[in-house]
């Protein structure tokens, strides 16, 4: 397989997959740093180290149900049923230009997110921080929205979070993916409600958001397979309010993660 970036590159992108911090971890983490650049260069490869790959069966898809199967304080997603209606009737097309993109173009983090329909506390609170508030537990700030305690648990990896810099917020249907499958053609303040809409973020674990990059579901999907079945639902319900479209891989994808719900 071909890369447009160097193995360097790559090997930096899976050590912050893998690692998160490297400033709260010290010493141990340097030393899985070094062993996995030794494995990276070895036999085994980049992309199957650093889990390249995984939305079509490679290193942590096919891994056991691991946590939450649900983002209990995000908006409900779509039943199965209807989200299988919904694809059905979401463009298909071949994934669009990248030309013109940066995330500058999606003004994100609002300083106030009571216009994008966020509940936000009074204080200083920024959009990070009402979805922060939203989908943690026990989340306490204090008057310039520091926040003095909570937890969150990740739906992608099932992994409890209790420091907020270890989690981020992440556009379910990234914002290069937006761009590519209709976004470009948006204005400046659409591209803002998207980037700051309710329905479109989700409090997840910040290694596994790095992995996951701008990936869609053909290229990318979470660790914890007992999520598969709301990441999909989630998905098609994002780029259907959105007018986005789907190229055939991802809708592929998206219909054998909804295999995962069952009946309805």
């Amino acid at each position: 397989m071909a890369y447009s970036v160097s193995q360097g590159d790559l090997v930096a992108a899976g050590l912050r997959g893998l690692g998160g911090h490297l400033k709260k971890t010290g010493g141990v983490r340097i030393a899985i740093l070094v062993l996995v650049y030794g494995l990276c260069t070895g036999a085994l490869g980049c992309e199957l180290l650093l889990g390249e790959g995984a939305g079509s069966g490679g290193v942590g898809e096919e891994k056991s149900g691991t946590g939450p199967s649900e983002a209990p304080g995000a908006p409900a997603p779509p039943s199965a049923t209807s989200a299988r209606a919904l694809l059905g009737g979401i463009e298909v097309a071949p994934v669009g230009s990248m030309a013109g993109y940066s995330r500058e173009e999606f003004p994100h983090w609002a300083a106030s997110g009571t216009k994008f329909g966020w509940d936000e506390p009074d204080g200083s609170c920024d959009v990070r921080d009402d979805a922060l508030i939203r989908d943690g537990q026990g989340v306490e700030v204090d008057t310039e929205c520091s926040f003095t305690s909570g937890k969150w648990l990740d739906p992608y990896t099932g992994a409890t979070l209790t420091e907020p810099a270890d989690v981020d917020i992440d556009h379910v249907v990234p914002l290069a993916n937006a761009w590519r499958s209709g976004g470009d053609g948006w204005g400046a303040s659409k591209r803002e409600n998207y980037a700051n809409d309710p329905g479109v973020l989700l409090s997840v674990d910040d290694a596994a958001n790095q992995v996951k990059g701008d990936k869609g579901p053909e290229a990318w999907r979470p660790p914890n397979v007992d999520h598969h079945c709301e990441y999909a639902r989630r998905w098609i319900s994002i780029k259907d309010q959105w007018n986005l479209s789907v190229n055939s891989q991802e809708k592929a994808a998206l219909q054998d993660m909804l295999e995962k719900c069952g009946a309805p």
